[in-house]
């Protein structure tokens, strides 16, 4: 579990390109290993007599480079402005892919990606300039077009119909989570200890215990993100975001970029835009805010959207609230937690009014990282909001719901029984989880450290470019396991996923880059209830995120990925 890297600084467009270049060069620097995508090895999560040595003949043939999970917070080096790239690989190396890209036509592809680039701008598909000063603050200053997938990326129906079906049950688990106060405080209790930010939080939730703060009305906004193990064939979660589920807004434009370009050149690339699969996710996230403010039952209030102060994926957010006015009429105001300390203010009835305004819903689009409260100004506006009786999207137990550590428990033998009645349920989520585990378990330590290769470091971090890779994983745990502090607390080790690799083209800066990539699925889904009733629990569309294979991280907010949909197989 854990948060999007959406809000973090843009570096989506680090260059200004004033035509569409696209000539060819011969890819070597990065990819000149045989890429064999299967992953070393498979296991229960649950259990702890995982057959490593019989994978030890697999893992010889491992890639060199990460093709890995955890987040989609990679760093992408290898993309060169000014070129499209081939790729040198040995033959054999790629998995299957829905289109031969070596077989299509360089003047065709130019002509795709001139008018998807039309397109993005018409459509508003964009997101803020890191060159232009004010491309942060001030909307329709700097603007240029998302990175994205000139095509759709495959995937299997059935996996994707898998991830849809239990999107529910993950709403309804973490609603159930969350109103655990003593499990969620005892389950980070250790992290509380060494990791401020955490313990921030934990003190607000304690100070709601204390008052006995009831969250009548409960609204989610989740997305829950996945990989596809190429060797196991497993869909495995990386994480459940809870605040911050960002790009709703443009993921539902790129799926409707992809099927305009298949209906125009699907022919010429025997692709049929009847297999993108629709996605709403903009307007099913602005129902579930507008029934969340219908049921808070005060025509005059508004939705408040809390924002960074320097935000250049603001389009994507501003998507979602024209959506809240044009179909639904609710107004929303937006500020950064300083603005909220300042102009906010808590009425005796527990009334939030921010600017004279009374606010109906808090929908966080800030807030899930330390470098969001840089002063105490910040977390009084948390407390603030915290204490008030709008609704929060999310709750401060919501929040705490969809950290790596309770990701981690919830993990555990036995542990989802405590939260979930429906054994068929029960045994679907379970399914879905990777291996994960506490740096309290020595054996699985001991062989981290022998293979750090297979596993991923993940500390209580969220935003992007965090975790901790390869012969880092060795060296922090030898670090931790001779000093002996409880610094490990602050960590869980989770399996490393390899999936499937595929050519594609990925156009940013209006530059087409053809390159092995891998991808990342998304599933969206809202949860509104009001005491005992259950108002809207459903999946909510999609996000697919695509990387250049041999990096590690991969936000796209962060600037390390592309925007994608998805092509059903």
């Amino acid at each position: 579990m854990g948060v999007a890297s959406s809000s973090s600084l843009l570096s989506l467009a680090s260059h200004q390109h004033h035509s569409f270049p696209l000539t060819t060069t011969t890819f070597s620097s990065q990819i000149k290993t045989k890429l064999d995508s299967r992953s070393p090895f498979s296991f229960d999560p649950t259990s702890k007599n995982i057959p490593f040595e019989s994978h030890l003949q697999l893992l010889a043939h491992s890639p060199t480079t990460h093709l890995s999970n955890c987040g989609f917070h990679w760093k992408v080096g290898t993309m060169k402005c000014g070129r499209l790239r081939e790729m040198e690989t040995e033959v054999g190396a790629v998995a299957n892919t829905l289109l031969d890209l070596h077989g299509v036509n360089q003047d065709l592809v130019e002509k795709i990606a001139f008018d998807a680039l039309v397109w993005s701008s018409l459509h508003g598909l964009l997101v803020g300039d890191k060159t232009a000063q004010r491309s942060g603050k001030v909307p329709g200053v700097g603007m240029v077009h998302a990175p994205f997938s000139l095509l759709p990326m495959s995937f299997p129906e059935n996996q994707f119909n898998m991830a849809c079906e239990v999107a529910p049950i993950f709403n309804e688990l973490v609603d159930r989570v969350s109103l655990d106060g003593k499990f969620l405080q005892d389950s980070l209790s250790r992290t509380k200890k060494v990791d401020v930010f955490t313990a921030r939080l934990l003190d607000i939730h304690s100070k709601m215990l204390e008052i006995n703060k009831k969250e009548d009305i409960r609204l989610g906004l989740h997305r829950s993100d996945y990989m596809l193990d190429e060797h196991t064939k497993l869909l495995l979660q990386i994480e459940l975001n809870t605040i911050s589920s960002s790009f709703p807004g443009l993921s539902s434009l790129v799926t409707e970029l992809h099927r305009n370009l298949l209906i125009h050149y699907g022919e010429q690339l025997r692709l049929d835009s009847k297999k993108i699969p629709g996605n709403t996710a903009v307007k099913q996230f602005a129902e579930a805010l507008a029934k969340a403010w219908t049921e808070y039952n005060n025509p005059r209030a508004v939705v408040l959207v809390v924002a960074q102060p320097e935000e250049r994926n603001m389009y994507d957010q501003h998507w979602l609230s024209s959506v809240l006015k044009e179909r639904h009429n609710v107004t929303t105001i937006r500020k950064t937690l300083a603005e909220i300390d300042t102009e906010g203010e808590l009425l005796p009835d527990g009334t939030l009014l921010v600017s004279g305004q009374a606010v109906a819903v808090v929908y966080f689009r800030a807030g899930y990282t330390p470098v969001d409260y840089p002063s105490e100004s910040e977390w009084r506006a948390r407390l603030l909001m915290e204490q008030s009786s709008a609704v929060k999207c999310p709750s401060i137990s919501y929040h705490l719901a969809g950290t790596k550590k309770i990701q981690q428990e919830l993990a555990k033998p036995n542990v989802l029984e405590r939260f979930l009645d429906n054994k068929e349920d029960i045994a679907k989520v379970r399914k879905c989880f990777a291996g994960l585990w506490s740096l309290d378990d020595s054996e699985i330590v001991s062989h981290a450290i022998e293979k750090p290769e297979l596993y991923v470091m993940k500390p209580q971090r969220e935003g992007g470019g965090n975790n901790i890779y390869g012969e880092d994983v060795r060296e922090t745990l030898l670090r931790l396991r001779k000093e002996g502090s409880e610094e490990n607390a602050a960590y869980i080790l989770m399996q490393m996923i390899f999936p499937s690799v595929s050519p594609t083209f990925l156009m940013r800066d209006g530059i087409c880059h053809k390159d092995h990539a891998i991808s990342e699925l998304g599933i969206y889904g809202a949860y509104l209830r009001k005491k005992e009733k259950v108002i809207m629990n459903e999946q909510c569309g999609y996000l697919m995120r695509t990387k250049v294979s041999s990096s590690n991280e991969g936000g796209v907010a962060a600037g390390f990925a592309v925007l994608d949909s998805i092509y059903l197989t």
